[in-house]
Order: C-alpha cells, then sequence, then structure tokens
C-alpha cells in the first residue's frame, strides 16, 4: 500500500481523531481539513483546500481505505477509515501498535523517544523499552522501517512503509537540483586557471 502525502495525511487525522474526539467521529468535510491543516502535532504543516481533500478521499476510497456516510435529508457527508482494526482490514494492530502507525503518518520519520513523548492522547506507554518492542512487531511484519542512525544522535528513527520510501534508504535527502549552466562555466574556468598556476609553479620550481 503505497499512499501519498495528502492520502498519508487524511488516514493519520481519521486514526487520530477517532480516539481523541470520540463524540466528532465519522469526521465532516470541514473537520477533516481542519485536522489536515492542523498546525501542532503535523509535519510538514499543510495547507490543503477541502477541494484537495475531497479528491484525495475519492482515491481512497477507490482503495476500499475510507468510507463516506453519505448525508441524507440535509445531513453533511462523514469520513472514515477502514485502514486497520475494521473487519476490512488485514491489519489488526494493538493499541500501542496503532499509536505508532498514526505518529508515523502524521509527522514522519521519529525516534522511539519521540514517538512515546508525542503518544499521550493515542495510548499509554510506560517505558520506551515498550515502543521499541511494539517498533520491533511492526517493523516484522513489513509496516514499518528503521533508518540508519544519523551522526551525533543517540536513537535511530522510523518510518512506516505505507509510502515511497527509496530516497530513505540511506538516510539522505534528495538529490540537489544540478548547477545552473553559468555557474557551472564560472567554476570549470576557475579549475582551468588553479591548473595553470599550478603548472607555473612547478616550471619555477623545476618539478
Amino acid at each position: 500500500m503505497e499512499l501519498s502525502e495528502v492520502e498519508q495525511r487524511i488516514v493519520g487525522c481519521l486514526l487520530e481523531k477517532q480516539t481523541t474526539t470520540a463524540e466528532h467521529y465519522p469526521l465532516s468535510l470541514n473537520a477533516l481539513t481542519n485536522a489536515c491543516n492542523q498546525k501542532s502535532n503535523r509535519d510538514p504543516v499543510m495547507s490543503l483546500t477541502e477541494s484537495q481533500v475531497i479528491d484525495a478521499v475519492e482515491t481512497l476510497k477507490s482503495k476500499h481505505i475510507v468510507t463516506i456516510d453519505e448525508g441524507l435529508s440535509g445531513r453533511v457527508d462523514k469520513y472514515a477509515h477502514r485502514f486497520c482494526n475494521t473487519e476490512f482490514s488485514r491489519m489488526q494492530f494493538s493499541e500501542q501498535q496503532r499509536a505508532i502507525v498514526c505518529l508515523l503518518l502524521l509527522r514522519g520519520a521519529q525516534t522511539p523517544g519521540e514517538l512515546r513523548t508525542r503518544s499521550a492522547r493515542l495510548a499509554n506507554f510506560t517505558h520506551v523499552s515498550e515502543v521499541e518492542q511494539a517498533l520491533e512487531k511492526l517493523q516484522t511484519e513489513g509496516f514499518v522501517k528503521k533508518l540508519a542512525r544519523e551522526p551525533g544522535k543517540r536513537e535511530s528513527r522510523y518510518v512506516h512503509l505505507f509510502q515511497n520510501t527509496e530516497h530513505l534508504a540511506t538516510n539522505t535527502a534528495p538529490p540537489h537540483k544540478e548547477l545552473e549552466t553559468p555557474e557551472l562555466d564560472a567554476l570549470l574556468l576557475e579549475i582551468e586557471l588553479l591548473k595553470k598556476e599550478l603548472a607555473d609553479i612547478k616550471q619555477h620550481l623545476g618539478l
């Protein structure tokens, strides 16, 4: 299952709100859009329009990940997930595993310590070792991946695998934009001048 960035955000929000504001779940389009654009507990922060959310929801509906309860007699449509822990999903997570997947969908790569700190409203972890155990189980089942530890960092980060993770394979950023032609020409000219200066110095020294 490979989800776009917007689809990941929508699924993460539905998982989160199902737990934290159960009385308002399933979500209306307005509530779902506001949840996607929340400035807290989201990385990156997004500014999605309702139209963009609807487009992504329709794609998720075609993948049988989101359901739409169409409003009748003036009621608004409501949106729910069947991503996990439903009779329609092969993924049946524990409360702790579900919390971790939710946070990874909402905030990207994180360390066990960060996941424990941010999971207070979703699940109870008494110690970071419980987070590590849940991550190990998720990794064994092919739902998360441990990234190489970054220089100077004490903990490795983990990412979910409901996305394309090729650029994360070696913990490197996407490739930089190539140098513009004028800049490249200037660098090549500078190299040629340095070569000439070095040749003159060698000739002067009789090398």
